[in-house]
Protein backbone atom coordinates (compact mmCIF):
# COMPACT_ATOMS: atom_id res chain seq x y z
CA UNK A 1 0.00 0.00 0.00
CA UNK A 2 1.77 3.34 -0.73
CA UNK A 3 1.45 5.31 2.67
CA UNK A 4 2.95 8.31 0.63
CA UNK A 5 0.18 8.21 -1.35
CA UNK A 6 -2.75 7.98 2.03
CA UNK A 7 -0.72 10.61 3.55
CA UNK A 8 -0.39 13.23 0.32
CA UNK A 9 -4.29 12.44 -0.19
CA UNK A 10 -5.74 13.34 3.38
CA UNK A 11 -4.36 16.71 3.34
CA UNK A 12 -7.39 19.01 4.88
CA UNK A 13 -7.59 22.21 5.73
CA UNK A 14 -6.08 21.41 9.28
CA UNK A 15 -2.38 21.38 8.45
CA UNK A 16 0.53 19.57 9.68
CA UNK A 17 4.27 20.87 9.69
CA UNK A 18 6.87 19.11 7.64
CA UNK A 19 8.69 17.53 10.00
CA UNK A 20 5.48 15.53 11.48
CA UNK A 21 4.40 14.00 8.19
CA UNK A 22 7.90 12.87 7.93
CA UNK A 23 7.63 11.03 11.16
CA UNK A 24 4.28 9.88 10.85
CA UNK A 25 5.34 8.49 7.22
CA UNK A 26 8.24 6.42 9.54
CA UNK A 27 6.25 5.59 12.27
CA UNK A 28 3.54 3.79 9.52
CA UNK A 29 6.25 1.88 8.14
CA UNK A 30 7.73 0.42 10.87
CA UNK A 31 4.11 -0.88 12.16
CA UNK A 32 3.23 -1.66 8.06
CA UNK A 33 3.47 -5.26 8.69
CA UNK A 34 1.81 -5.50 12.44
CA UNK A 35 -1.02 -3.16 11.55
CA UNK A 36 -1.87 -5.09 8.86
CA UNK A 37 -1.76 -8.58 10.37
CA UNK A 38 -4.21 -7.63 13.03
CA UNK A 39 -6.43 -5.99 10.37
CA UNK A 40 -6.64 -9.67 8.68
CA UNK A 41 -6.91 -11.26 11.76
CA UNK A 42 -10.23 -9.13 12.46
CA UNK A 43 -11.72 -9.13 9.17
CA UNK A 44 -10.85 -12.38 7.86
CA UNK A 45 -10.59 -11.25 4.06
CA UNK A 46 -7.52 -9.40 2.53
CA UNK A 47 -9.54 -6.95 0.70
CA UNK A 48 -11.52 -5.87 3.96
CA UNK A 49 -8.25 -5.47 5.88
CA UNK A 50 -6.19 -3.37 3.29
CA UNK A 51 -9.67 -0.94 3.45
CA UNK A 52 -9.83 -1.08 7.23
CA UNK A 53 -5.75 -0.50 7.52
CA UNK A 54 -6.25 2.84 5.24
CA UNK A 55 -9.41 4.32 7.08
CA UNK A 56 -7.33 3.57 9.61
CA UNK A 57 -4.62 5.52 8.78
CA UNK A 58 -6.62 8.41 7.05
CA UNK A 59 -8.20 8.89 11.01
CA UNK A 60 -4.68 8.33 12.01
CA UNK A 61 -2.97 11.19 10.24
CA UNK A 62 -5.88 13.32 10.50
CA UNK A 63 -5.60 13.26 14.64
CA UNK A 64 -1.64 12.73 14.68
CA UNK A 65 -1.40 16.33 16.38
CA UNK A 66 -3.10 14.47 19.30
CA UNK A 67 -0.68 11.48 19.55
CA UNK A 68 2.07 12.85 22.20
CA UNK A 69 5.47 11.80 21.72
CA UNK A 70 7.09 9.43 24.23
CA UNK A 71 4.08 7.10 24.50
CA UNK A 72 3.30 4.25 22.21
CA UNK A 73 2.45 5.06 18.66
CA UNK A 74 1.59 1.29 18.62
CA UNK A 75 -0.95 1.05 20.52
CA UNK A 76 -2.21 4.66 19.59
CA UNK A 77 -2.64 3.33 16.23
CA UNK A 78 -4.11 0.03 17.06
CA UNK A 79 -6.76 2.03 19.35
CA UNK A 80 -7.93 3.32 16.16
CA UNK A 81 -7.59 0.15 13.94
CA UNK A 82 -9.78 -1.37 16.98
CA UNK A 83 -12.34 1.14 16.99
CA UNK A 84 -12.99 1.51 13.12
CA UNK A 85 -13.79 -1.91 12.88
CA UNK A 86 -16.20 -2.46 15.89
CA UNK A 87 -17.87 0.69 14.60
CA UNK A 88 -17.89 -1.07 10.95
CA UNK A 89 -19.40 -3.96 11.86
CA UNK A 90 -22.24 -2.12 14.41
CA UNK A 91 -22.97 -0.41 11.08
CA UNK A 92 -23.91 -3.11 9.42
CA UNK A 93 -24.42 -5.86 11.82
CA UNK A 94 -22.87 -9.00 10.34
CA UNK A 95 -19.41 -10.64 9.54
CA UNK A 96 -18.14 -11.39 6.07
CA UNK A 97 -16.81 -15.30 5.86
CA UNK A 98 -13.32 -15.67 5.77
CA UNK A 99 -11.21 -16.67 2.98
CA UNK A 100 -9.17 -19.77 3.80
CA UNK A 101 -6.95 -18.63 0.75
CA UNK A 102 -5.88 -15.19 2.01
CA UNK A 103 -2.32 -14.85 2.90
CA UNK A 104 -1.78 -14.68 7.17
CA UNK A 105 1.27 -13.11 8.82
CA UNK A 106 1.74 -15.30 12.00
CA UNK A 107 3.48 -13.92 14.96
CA UNK A 108 4.56 -16.88 17.83
CA UNK A 109 1.51 -17.35 19.77
CA UNK A 110 0.17 -19.83 22.09
CA UNK A 111 -2.27 -21.35 19.25
CA UNK A 112 0.60 -21.32 16.41
CA UNK A 113 2.89 -23.40 18.89
CA UNK A 114 0.49 -26.44 17.57
CA UNK A 115 1.16 -26.78 14.39
CA UNK A 116 4.17 -28.94 13.81
CA UNK A 117 7.82 -27.57 12.40
CA UNK A 118 8.30 -26.16 9.22
CA UNK A 119 9.06 -28.56 6.71
CA UNK A 120 9.24 -28.93 3.02
CA UNK A 121 7.08 -32.22 3.12
CA UNK A 122 4.55 -31.18 0.83
CA UNK A 123 1.86 -32.94 2.81
CA UNK A 124 2.60 -31.07 6.11
CA UNK A 125 2.99 -28.11 4.43
CA UNK A 126 -1.03 -28.18 3.67
CA UNK A 127 -1.90 -29.61 6.62
CA UNK A 128 -0.25 -26.46 8.50
CA UNK A 129 -2.25 -23.87 5.84
CA UNK A 130 -5.49 -26.38 6.75
CA UNK A 131 -4.38 -25.53 10.76
CA UNK A 132 -3.90 -21.92 9.96
CA UNK A 133 -7.63 -21.54 8.58
CA UNK A 134 -9.11 -23.38 10.85
CA UNK A 135 -8.00 -20.79 13.56
CA UNK A 136 -8.91 -18.19 11.16
CA UNK A 137 -12.35 -19.84 11.34
CA UNK A 138 -11.93 -19.87 15.02
CA UNK A 139 -11.43 -16.71 15.54
CA UNK A 140 -14.19 -15.09 13.64
CA UNK A 141 -16.94 -16.98 15.34
CA UNK A 142 -15.65 -15.32 18.61
CA UNK A 143 -17.44 -12.68 19.71
CA UNK A 144 -15.61 -9.67 18.74
CA UNK A 145 -14.74 -8.17 21.97
CA UNK A 146 -13.01 -11.67 22.61
CA UNK A 147 -11.24 -12.20 19.38
CA UNK A 148 -9.63 -8.47 19.83
CA UNK A 149 -8.00 -9.10 23.21
CA UNK A 150 -6.63 -12.57 21.68
CA UNK A 151 -5.19 -10.90 18.63
CA UNK A 152 -3.52 -8.39 20.46
CA UNK A 153 -2.16 -10.67 23.37
CA UNK A 154 -1.67 -13.82 21.88
CA UNK A 155 -0.78 -12.77 18.37
CA UNK A 156 0.44 -9.26 18.96
CA UNK A 157 1.69 -9.57 22.67
CA UNK A 158 0.44 -6.71 24.02
CA UNK A 159 0.59 -6.62 27.84
CA UNK A 160 -2.80 -6.35 29.56
CA UNK A 161 -2.06 -3.37 30.76
CA UNK A 162 -1.40 -2.68 26.82
CA UNK A 163 -4.76 -3.86 25.84
CA UNK A 164 -6.74 -2.24 28.60
CA UNK A 165 -5.63 1.32 26.66
CA UNK A 166 -6.24 0.12 23.37
CA UNK A 167 -9.58 -0.88 23.95
CA UNK A 168 -10.78 1.23 26.76
CA UNK A 169 -11.60 -1.00 29.62
CA UNK A 170 -10.10 -2.14 32.52
CA UNK A 171 -7.49 -4.86 32.95
CA UNK A 172 -9.92 -7.27 34.95
CA UNK A 173 -12.28 -6.84 31.70
CA UNK A 174 -9.42 -7.65 29.40
CA UNK A 175 -8.28 -11.41 31.65
CA UNK A 176 -11.87 -12.07 31.36
CA UNK A 177 -12.00 -11.68 27.84
CA UNK A 178 -8.65 -13.31 27.09
CA UNK A 179 -9.43 -16.40 29.35
CA UNK A 180 -13.35 -16.55 27.76
CA UNK A 181 -11.67 -16.21 24.37
CA UNK A 182 -8.79 -18.97 24.79
CA UNK A 183 -11.32 -21.27 26.11
CA UNK A 184 -13.43 -20.85 23.46
CA UNK A 185 -10.21 -21.69 20.69
CA UNK A 186 -9.49 -24.20 22.43
CA UNK A 187 -12.77 -26.30 22.18
CA UNK A 188 -13.08 -24.78 18.53
CA UNK A 189 -9.85 -26.31 17.67
CA UNK A 190 -9.51 -29.54 19.95
CA UNK A 191 -11.31 -31.99 17.55
CA UNK A 192 -9.31 -30.56 14.62
CA UNK A 193 -5.71 -30.62 16.51
CA UNK A 194 -7.10 -34.22 17.87
CA UNK A 195 -7.44 -35.54 14.24
CA UNK A 196 -4.03 -34.52 13.25
CA UNK A 197 -2.18 -35.32 16.23
CA UNK A 198 -1.21 -31.70 16.98
CA UNK A 199 -2.98 -31.54 20.75
CA UNK A 200 -0.41 -33.51 23.37
CA UNK A 201 -1.11 -36.82 24.83
CA UNK A 202 -3.16 -37.96 21.04
CA UNK A 203 -1.42 -40.42 18.91
CA UNK A 204 -2.72 -41.45 15.41
CA UNK A 205 -3.78 -45.59 15.18
CA UNK A 206 -2.25 -47.14 12.88
CA UNK A 207 -4.06 -47.87 10.23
Amino acid sequence: MAWAQVIAETKTQERTVESDRHLFASLVQEHERYLYNIAYRLCGSREEAEDLVQDALVRAYRAFRSFKPGTSFKSWLYRIVSNLYVDTLRKRSKFREESLDEPVYYEDSEFTKMVPDQSTDPSQMVEEKAFVGEVQKALDRLPVEYRLAVILCDVEGFTYEEIADIMDCSIGTVRSRIHRGRKALRNYLHDFGKAKNWLPGTVHEDV
